[in-house]
C-alpha cells in the first residue's frame, strides 16, 4: 500500500514565512506586521513515504517542518473567534525549498513551489483529538535535531492566519495552510546544510504525525 497527500488536490496551498520568532530571528529580518504569505501548487506535493527527488537544477534542497491546517468549511472574511469552526483537522509537511531559486529574486514562488517536492502527511487529525497548542515540532536528519519548536512561539496563530487569508480568497474543503517554520533551517546554519543523496529526513509534530522521507538523486 502507497500513502498519498492526505489531500491529493487542494484548491489552494498557502504557506506562512518568517512565523515562528526562532526563523525570523536567524534571517536578520524584522518582526513582520502583517503574515508572509506564498503558494504551492496541488502537483508540489507527495506523498509521507515518498521519495524526495533533488532536482537537477538546484544544489541547496533545505527542509522545513511545518504544522498544517486543513480546512473543513468555506470560510469567507470570518473572524478570528469564528475560525477554527472552519477547520478539518491538522497534518504534517515537509516544506521543501529550493534556496538558490528562493534568493534569485525578492519573491519565494520559484524556490517553493517545484513538482513533487512537498511531503504531506501520514494523518489527518480532527481539532478534538489534536491539542496543537503545544505540539512539539521536530526535524530530524539521520537523528540528529536540527530544528524544534511548538505552536506556542507561532507570531501568527491559526486563527489569525485563517481570519487574515479568508479577508482575501475564499478557503474550501481541503484547503491547506502551511502555518511557518521554525529557525534551524539548513540555508541559515554555519556551515550551511542541504540535503543530499542518501539522507533521511524526518518531520513529525506531536500527536498529529510523523514524515520520514529517504532523500535521492534524480536518476
Amino acid at each position: 500500500m502507497r500513502l498519498c497527500p492526505v489531500v491529493p488536490n487542494p484548491d489552494k496551498i498557502i504557506c506562512v514565512g518568517l512565523n515562528y520568532l526562532t526563523h525570523v530571528g536567524e534571517t536578520g529580518r524584522a518582526l513582520p506586521e502583517y503574515p508572509v504569505l506564498f503558494t504551492k501548487f496541488a502537483s508540489s506535493l507527495v506523498g509521507p513515504d515518498d521519495d524526495i527527488v533533488l532536482p537537477p537544477e538546484s544544489v541547496q534542497v533545505d527542509y522545513e517542518a511545518e504544522l498544517t491546517v486543513v480546512i473543513g468549511r468555506p470560510a469567507r472574511r470570518v473572524s478570528r473567534d469564528d475560525a477554527l469552526d472552519h477547520v478539518l483537522g491538522y497534518t504534517v509537511a515537509n516544506d521543501l525549498t529550493m534556496r538558490d531559486y528562493q534568493y534569485k529574486t525578492h519573491q519565494w514562488l520559484q524556490g517553493k513551489a517545484w513538482d513533487h517536492s512537498t511531503p504531506l502527511g501520514p494523518f489527518l487529525v480532527p481539532p478534538a483529538d489534536a491539542d496543537v497548542s503545544a505540539a512539539g515540532i521536530r526535524t530530524l536528519l539521520h537523528g540528529e535535531k536540527l530544528q524544534e519548536a511548538d505552536p506556542s512561539h507561532l507570531i501568527f496563530d491559526i486563527p489569525t492566519l485563517v481570519s487574515t487569508i479568508s479577508e482575501f480568497t475564499t478557503l474550501l474543503p481541503g484547503d491547506l495552510i502551511l502555518t511557518g517554520t521554525p529557525g534551524g533551517v539548513g540555508y541559515r546554519r554555519d556551515p550551511q546544510l542541504f540535503l543530499t543523496d542518501g539522507d533521511e529526513i524526518t518531520v513529525e509534530v506531536d500527536g498529529i504525525g510523523r514524515l520520514v522521507n529517504r532523500v535521492r538523486a534524480e536518476s
